[in-house]
């Protein structure tokens, strides 16, 4: 449709030349102009809003903001981790033969308890998650936006967890220690750990010491990532999720 447009309004500047008796210097300049007509900023003659570097850099964050506001209330909802196997919190890999030891000696409850623990922390701990995430967000240096924007369906959240894990769990890590203390998991644990310990030092087997704190900020961060993850594909593929104007002209260029 484009080509045939072009082609009309060509035709259109020769024969205004013919008519008005123009040379045919003339007539070269009018075709050129009339190629010109209706293009944009965008290709084949759309009508696409320009985008600089600078928007596209806020809607990113904009974008991030979205995702983490939508994943922590997710996520901090009764079994937001707890009963979503993308993110839930299985017991400690290294700590895997205290399980063991525990079921086999009555202390099953108990290690039930703690495995819901750990994901319980987690749904606590998100609650205040969105100003520590929100705060790294804004501050996060970018520098080319467009190759952000036009990589993965992801590369947003990626490029949050790469600059910015290192300080969010400096900050996340006591908001986690509290959830912790909140529901008890130190509680449930340290019978079981220490039972199991008491029985090592006397075979001579390893003794397990996990740094509970730890392993639920990684958890809890890898968890609000993934949920992240889920809301800027959303963002880049469904114009519904594009619930602000700045979304809708940064992402919906990627539509078009």
């Amino acid at each position: 449709m484009t080509i045939k447009k072009d082609m009309k309004m060509k035709k259109l500047g020769i024969y205004v030349c013919l008519i008005a008796g123009l040379s045919f210097a003339s007539c070269d300049v009018l075709e050129d102009v009339a190629g010109s007509v209706g293009t944009t900023s965008g290709t084949g003659g759309d009508t696409k809003p320009s985008l600089t570097n600078s928007e596209v850099i806020a809607g990113l964050k904009e974008a991030l903001q979205v995702g983490i506001k939508n994943g922590a209330s997710k996520a901090s909802a009764v079994d937001g981790f707890n009963k979503n196997p993308l993110i839930y919190i299985p017991w400690p890999e290294e700590a895997v033969k205290v399980k063991e030891w525990g079921m086999n000696n009555g202390f099953d409850g108990k290690v039930n308890e703690i495995e819901t623990s750990f994901n319980r922390a987690a749904e606590e701990a998100s609650k205040k998650a969105v100003p520590i995430f929100v705060d790294a967000i804004t501050n996060m240096s970018v520098q080319d936006g467009f190759e952000i924007l036009n990589g993965a369906d992801t590369a947003a959240t990626m490029f949050l967890m790469k600059t910015t894990s290192a300080p969010l769990k400096t900050e996340f890590k006591p908001v986690v220690k509290d959830a912790i203390e909140k529901v008890k998991l130190t509680t449930y644990w340290e019978p079981v750990a220490n039972g199991y310990n008491k029985v090592a030092k006397f075979t001579g087997k390893e003794q397990v010491n996990t740094d509970l704190v730890e392993y639920t900020t990684d958890k809890g961060m890898n968890g609000l990532f993934t949920l992240v993850k889920a809301e800027e594909r959303k963002i880049r593929k469904d114009p519904v999720a594009q619930v602000t104007d700045l979304l809708k002209k940064v992402f919906g260029s990627l539509l078009d």
